[in-house]
């Protein structure tokens, strides 16, 4: 299966009747087991793109080809949960057909066995971003697409919760797309680095890392991290990195 991008304009009307274009010239693939992922300034246009990618807005010039049938699940920045439904009936509304060991397995994994009859007003949002990931990965998902899954959480709780969808990513063979401001968060989880231009979006660099998750040490980290800035796209297009400074 593949994902295959060719969005060549987006535009909308504001309500004062001004057009104004969100993206622009953006192309790009994406196979199964490969995880890419989207970095770009506030604003650029990346959550439209999602929309557009997860088939919630047909109103763009150019095409996208999703794998026939795939099943999709989407995370977004906020984690939507159902306020009067416990913490297993959220993740059961959207994967009903779940049996019992698949999803014990699952909430064991996201630490979220102990909170499985609370609701979303009790947990943190650390606990209530797990949710929302257990909930994507129930449906055992052939796309799967984050929308900045780890905003808004302190460096000690992303870091765990990211190498927790390192680890739900490298147990099932999808395509995965997710959307960061971090530098250092795309560089940990992705195999394909897409970087974007300020608004309107365009495809400014296509980087794979070759090197397999496991394997990437601090050094490495710090390596691939010094060439894209080499690349002059970081520090010119507003990349944050692991701290969400603007570098």
């Amino acid at each position: 299966m593949q994902l295959e991008v060719d969005i060549t304009g987006k535009s909308f009307i504001s309500a004062a009747g001004k057009p104004h274009q969100v993206l622009a010239d953006i192309r790009f693939s994406l196979a199964t087991g490969e995880v890419g992922v989207v970095v770009g300034p506030s604003g650029c246009g990346k959550s439209t793109m999602l929309r557009i990618l997860a088939g919630l807005d047909p109103n763009y010039q150019g095409r996208v080809a999703r794998p026939g049938r795939a099943r999709l699940a989407m995370v977004f920045q906020e984690p939507r949960l159902l306020p009067w439904r416990s913490v297993e009936d959220n993740v059961r509304l959207a994967a009903p057909e779940a049996d019992e060991a698949r999803l014990t397995a699952l909430f064991s994994l996201l630490e979220l066995g102990a909170h499985r009859e609370h609701y979303p007003g009790e947990l943190s949002l650390g606990l209530a971003r797990r949710v929302a990931l257990a909930r994507a990965f129930a449906i055992e998902p052939d796309f799967l697409i984050l929308d900045e899954p780890l905003a808004s959480l302190d460096d000690a709780l992303a870091a765990r919760l990211r190498e927790e969808i390192a680890g739900l990513v490298g147990h099932r063979p999808m395509i995965t797309l997710l959307v960061t401001h971090s530098l250092d968060d795309a560089v940990r989880l992705g195999d394909k680095l897409l970087l974007l231009s300020s608004r309107p979006a365009r495809l400014l660099h296509t980087l794979p890392i070759a090197i397999p998750r496991a394997a990437r040490d601090e050094q490495t980290i710090a390596a691939i991290k010094a060439d894209i800035t080499r690349l002059n796209l970081a520090n010119s297009q507003g990349v944050s990195d692991a701290g969400g400074q603007r570098q």
